[in-house]
């Protein structure tokens, strides 16, 4: 894939200089689509550029082209794109007279890094529907590695602590009854149950989506994930975010939370979060992200008694506030400050970077001390 990323992006390149229009998120699409083609073959990059590429039927001649010249007119050359592009792509007028792309940009990684880059702290309340989308893909990539526990069941190993019994009495039969090799296990580990609880209210309005397609990618193969939503009262939505289709997923959990963009009432989601699971249920040893931004509508001493409560059934409590985004934010707001003493991490939450510290945050996390 390393080999041919340079012939994708110069194709790009040379699209957006005949004036078509390629967002990132789309570029992401076509090196993802491109990656899985083992071998590359021309005619499967031809219809992967295409159906990740091209937006309108009228763009069509111009990629033919473009992919005509590239792949099979000839090899790629950084030197000669300029030429490919004035003699098979006519250029887009320029409003000062002149043709665009006179000055001759360099086809590479660094170009769509760059892009990569500016989308990583592009703030969520401030993206288009694209650049959400094209956030989507690189949120696929955050890890959340989540501390392990250790269960009540044990597995052989070849040192340990534990005798295993029915394993060296078995092998003791081989040498006549003596105990010539001691078998040993340990218990078995597992991770952590991950709950996240998102915060959708009317002041969330401008990060829901976003943080709601970091729930959708959070729920790994095989991990515990619960996803809870809030606004002025909790829903589960766990199953809601089920499937591969994020978009179809979205739209069922925003369809399934009743106060979307409503008013805020945390302390009251989170009495409902304890009391339904809380003792018996996922929330016992398990790590918990809330998301939100702390405007608590409701009486901030509910808020300081369930988040005591929640810590005391929790192995960690992770924060995510996208106003810590902000330098001068200070956790001085009634609802924040009667949470703050009960959460192990405040961090931000306000663009892709700060979900990557997330991540991050989540993979540091150890055992509570003492």
């Amino acid at each position: 894939m390393d080999d041919t990323r340079p012939a994708l992006l110069a194709l790009v390149h040379l699209l957006r200089r005949a004036g078509v229009t390629v967002p990132t998120g789309q570029v992401l699409s076509f090196i993802d689509a491109a990656g899985a083609l083992a071998p590359v073959d021309a005619i499967d990059l031809y219809y992967a550029g295409r159906s990740t590429l091209i937006s309108h039927a009228a763009d069509l001649p111009v990629y033919d082209a473009v992919f005509r010249a590239l792949f099979i007119g000839g090899e790629l050359a950084e030197a000669n794109t300029t030429a490919l592009v004035e003699q098979h792509v006519p250029a887009p007028a320029d409003p000062d007279g002149g043709a665009a792309g006179d000055d001759d940009a360099p086809v590479g990684v660094g170009a769509v890094a760059s892009e990569v880059e500016l989308l990583r702290h592009r703030r969520f309340d401030q993206a288009t529907v694209a650049e959400l989308q094209a956030m989507r893909l690189l949120m696929a990539h955050i890890t959340l590695s989540v501390p392990h526990r250790l269960t009540r069941r044990t597995q052989p190993v070849r040192r340990g602590r534990t005798p295993d019994l029915r394993r060296s009495l078995r092998g003791a039969i081989r040498t006549d009854g003596e105990m010539v090799r001691r078998a040993w296990r340990r218990r078995r580990s597992r991770p952590r149950p991950l709950v996240l609880v998102l915060d959708v209210s009317g002041s969330m309005a401008g990060y829901s989506r976003a943080l709601l397609q970091f729930a959708f990618v959070a729920r790994r193969p095989g991990g515990d994930v619960e996803v809870f939503a809030f606004g002025t009262r909790l829903t589960r939505i766990t199953r809601d975010l089920a499937g591969r289709d994020v978009d179809r997923a979205l739209a069922a959990a925003a369809e399934r939370v009743a106060d979307w963009e409503g008013g805020t009432r945390i302390g009251d989601s989170l009495a409902t979060l304890n009391r339904e699971h809380g003792r018996l249920g996922v929330l016992r040893g398990a790590v918990i992200v809330i998301c939100s931004d702390g405007l608590e509508r409701g009486d901030p001493e509910v808020l300081r008694a369930e988040m005591a409560r929640l810590a005391r059934f929790a192995h960690r409590v992770v924060w995510v506030n996208p106003l810590k985004g902000d330098s001068r934010y200070e956790p001085v707001q009634r609802g924040m400050a009667a949470a703050l003493p009960s959460v192990d991490r405040l961090v931000a939450g306000h663009d892709l970077a700060s979900l990557e510290e997330v991540g991050a945050v989540l993979a540091e996390l150890g055992h509570r001390p003492n």
